[in-house]
């Protein structure tokens, strides 16, 4: 019996007790009466629907089990089949004791894909006595979404909690984000959500502070063998079949998946279709099958989000480090993913002057020649380009002094007043300013001996300021015996 039918029989026996009472609170009884009949009427109409989709579900035509992904077939139905996230659902472990006791509080699964977020939300709702609603960014609509918190809302009220479980939360826009929060604050709902966004990008601040954030991890080789083998054993998956593959052959599927069990149980199934038929009626799987179904790597690369981010900044750390190994790797990841190659090669630019600078002043003309060579060429041919580069500024000598002296003069133009230009390195193209001594006590450097003068350039406020502080890197070494040479001359000090 469902929680709607029980919910029934209880508003049904509450209205035969109302009707025997004394018909002097007549006009309470009524509205307690009409209350009731609303609520029959709604869980009548529930039924319908769940009668409608229990016959959808039961067409002769509709064979899921046979018919689904492998994936999904094999989807676990309780923590004791799942799969890998043992620091999260180990015996003891903190999600699997909320789970076991039905202690869910509102929570987010933050993870790559094919690790388990959504299978372990639909453990939850077979675990749960709560009334469990799923909901997807991409076809929920606010209205909807306020209709299902108002029936939350109601449910509360009669002691009966509400899971919503909202898969790809980050999809879900802001409005549709806002709508959540103030049932997820007065508790009229539990959400899960799971995302492969990182949160605190994706979600609003006001909602994610409610929410224990649980981070699940890329499944290991070992963990995506164990589903692979599993597949082949389970009559769900694959046990029905007779197939040969070597154990070399699982390994390299897992290797392949990049901790994506949906990925590894995709080309695991790919492969024993495309297998070969042997005189036993067996199905082989040899390495030319699985060389057709793993003819490109799933690599987790996405252009808009985290990862994009974290890939440039190992390409950037990495080349910092003066690791042209790692650099390459990272540069190459980045084009295996469909990064742009102009993308790469203007962030190669920006390291030339901020980590080379003065060092090598050779870094930046040849960052530009190798972005526009990219642009000539565009890919695949211009991949050694950005090689060629990556590799030259990882083993450039390093000096952030161009980087620092910029910082500290946007640090001292933010915080201090704007200070007028000093008269004497005015520019006076008319004679009114020229009466005004905008250009009085200009000294044209060409026309001294040394080509220098004592002229002050800065404001008054900032006159013995140095931004610029050369190192003793490549040839910023004599960038800064001149530089000293100078302040000598001007100032009798280095």
């Amino acid at each position: 019996m469902t929680l709607c039918h029980e919910y029934v029989r209880m508003l049904l026996a509450a209205s035969i007790i109302i009707s025997s009472e004394d018909e002097e609170d007549g006009h309470e009884i009524q509205i307690m009466k009409e209350y009731i009949e609303e609520q029959i009427s709604e869980c009548e109409n529930r039924s319908k629907r769940e009668r409608r989709r229990d016959m959808e579900q039961l067409s002769l035509f509709d064979n899921r089990e046979r018919t689904a992904p492998l994936a999904s077939r094999l989807r676990p139905d309780n923590l004791d089949d799942y799969v890998g996230q043992k620091h999260l659902i180990g015996k003891g472990k903190i999600l699997r004791r909320l789970i076991e006791e039905d202690q869910i509080s509102s929570m987010i699964f933050w993870g790559p894909p094919g690790v388990g977020k959504t299978t372990l939300a639909r453990i939850i709702a077979e675990k749960t006595k709560a009334e469990f609603v799923e909901y997807s960014a991409v076809n929920s609509t606010i209205k909807e979404i306020k209709e299902v918190m108002a029936r939350a809302e109601e449910n509360r009220k009669m002691g009966v909690r509400t899971l919503l479980f909202a898969d790809e939360i980050h999809r879900f826009n802001k409005a549709q984000q806002d709508a959540f929060l103030p049932f997820v604050e007065k508790g009229s709902i539990i959400l899960v959500g799971a995302t492969t966004e990182n949160p605190s990008f994706e979600i609003n601040s006001a909602l994610l502070s409610r929410c224990k954030v649980f981070i699940l991890k890329a499944l290991e080789e070992d963990d995506l063998k164990e589903l692979l083998c599993h597949a082949l054993r389970s009559p769900k998956g694959l046990g029905n079949m007779q197939i040969s593959i070597e154990d070399a052959h699982l390994s390299a599927i897992a290797r392949f998946a990049n901790g994506d069990a949906r990925t590894a149980l995709n080309t695991l199934e790919m492969a024993v279709f495309n297998g070969r038929m042997n005189e036993k009626a067996v199905l082989c799987v040899d390495e030319e099958v699985l060389a057709q179904c793993m003819n490109r790597r799933s690599l987790l690369y996405d252009k808009n989000g985290e990862e994009h981010y974290n890939l440039i900044s190992a390409l950037h750390k990495s080349m910092r480090n003066s690791d042209p190994d790692a650099a390459v790797y990272w540069m190459c990841r980045m084009l295996d993913g469909g990064e742009d190659p102009l993308y790469i090669a203007r962030r190669l630019v920006r390291f030339a002057s901020e980590d080379v600078g003065m060092a090598d002043p050779n870094a930046l003309p040849l960052a530009v020649s190798v972005y526009q060579a990219c642009h000539f060429l565009g890919m695949p041919e211009c991949d050694v380009h950005l090689t060629h580069a990556v590799v030259y500024l990882s083993m450039a000598p390093k000096s952030n002094a161009l980087y620092m002296a910029c910082e500290a003069c946007k640090r001292d133009i933010k915080e201090s007043p704007a200070e007028p230009v000093p008269l004497q390195i005015c520019n006076a193209p008319t004679n009114l300013m020229k009466e005004l001594d905008y250009g009085k006590g200009y000294i044209y450097a060409h026309d001294t001996e040394e080509k220098l003068s004592k002229m002050q350039c800065l404001p008054d406020s900032l006159a013995d300021r140095r931004y610029y502080q050369p190192t003793e890197q490549g040839q910023e070494r004599k960038v800064k015996e001149r530089l000293e040479e100078i302040l000598e001359w001007k100032y009798g000090r280095q």
